[in-house]
């Protein structure tokens, strides 16, 4: 649970995209934007400004928790985080053999400070508070909303917006979580309101609501460490209110517009979405409800 305070061009495009680092506006909003954005030489393949010449070093916490990463190994390439992570190593021409994991604590990563790495992928949403401390690159992911429910109940077979109108439903007051609700699944009964997520989570496990309404990483978190007979029954189409996680960069680093390009390469061309279907949405059953 990481909160903030929050396939179109052709291959010549994209190598395109590569080449140089001139400061630019992307279409996501996470690239920090200070310090300068590439090496002096550009964005050459597999010869930036990296802190080993010739390789790439990449940080996460530990443990790295699935769907993000898988078996507490980020250096396998499995769960999302871990796949992007070695995509974006693609893009900036470092193989799957130059890149070097290293561990790195979530508030460390995000604190002012000398890093040990040359980007961090940890589920660090991208907010102002946060870029006086560090850099961003282009937001890799969406954060989108989803709905869980205790195994057993009727809501956990929900395969629609539609199975769930009849549900008895809560989420936190003030939220994206109780806009989603209240907007978009439109219930027949009124939800249940709650002062925090942990009271929402007593409410589901003791049977006063069906489902619970939170952000997508959020419900990962409750159903895999805090409320395990409960199941992720689905996810919504569209951000909530514009989060996104962003690759976490030393402030100022040479590296900041070259990292951006090359998530915004994998954006254009289909990769994060595709990354997205496999680990979290097919391989954890978050459908999209329509």
């Amino acid at each position: 649970m990481r909160k903030a305070s929050g396939a179109l061009p052709a291959i010549a495009l994209l190598a395109a995209a590569l080449t140089a680092c001139a400061p630019q506006d992307t279409k996501s909003d996470g690239a920090s934007g200070s310090g300068p954005s590439g090496t002096a030489g550009g964005c050459a393949p597999g010869a930036l400004a990296t802190r080993t010449a010739g390789s790439l070093t990449v940080g996460t916490d530990k443990p790295a928790y699935d769907p993000w990463f898988s078996e507490d190994k980020p250096e396998n390439g499995k769960g999302f985080e871990s796949a992007v992570a070695y995509a974006v190593a693609e893009k900036l021409g470092y193989p799957k053999e130059k890149v070097t994991w290293v561990v790195a604590p979530f508030n460390k990563a995000t604190s002012p400070g000398p890093k040990d790495f040359d980007f961090d992928i940890n589920q660090v949403s991208i907010s102002t508070e946060r870029k006086q401390a560090v850099d961003f690159s282009s937001g890799y992911y969406d954060v989108r909303q989803a709905v869980i429910a205790l195994k057993n109940s009727k809501a956990a077979g929900a395969k629609s917006i539609a199975d769930l109108k009849g549900a008895k439903l809560g989420a936190q007051v003030g939220t994206t979580s109780l806009d989603t609700v209240t907007n978009t699944i439109k219930p027949s009964t009124q939800p249940a309101v709650f002062d925090s997520n942990d009271l929402a989570k007593a409410a589901l496990k003791n049977g006063q609501i069906e489902a619970l309404v939170v952000d997508l990483p959020t419900a990962f978190y409750i159903t895999g460490a805090e409320v395990p007979e409960a199941q992720v029954v689905g996810q919504f189409e569209g951000a909530s209110q514009g989060e996104q996680f962003g690759l976490v960069l030393d402030k100022g680093s040479q590296l900041t517009g070259c990292v951006s390009q090359a998530v915004d390469a994998l954006r254009a061309d289909g990769t994060l979405a595709k990354l997205e279907k496999q680990w979290l949405s097919d391989a954890i059953s978050a459908p999209v409800l329509k």
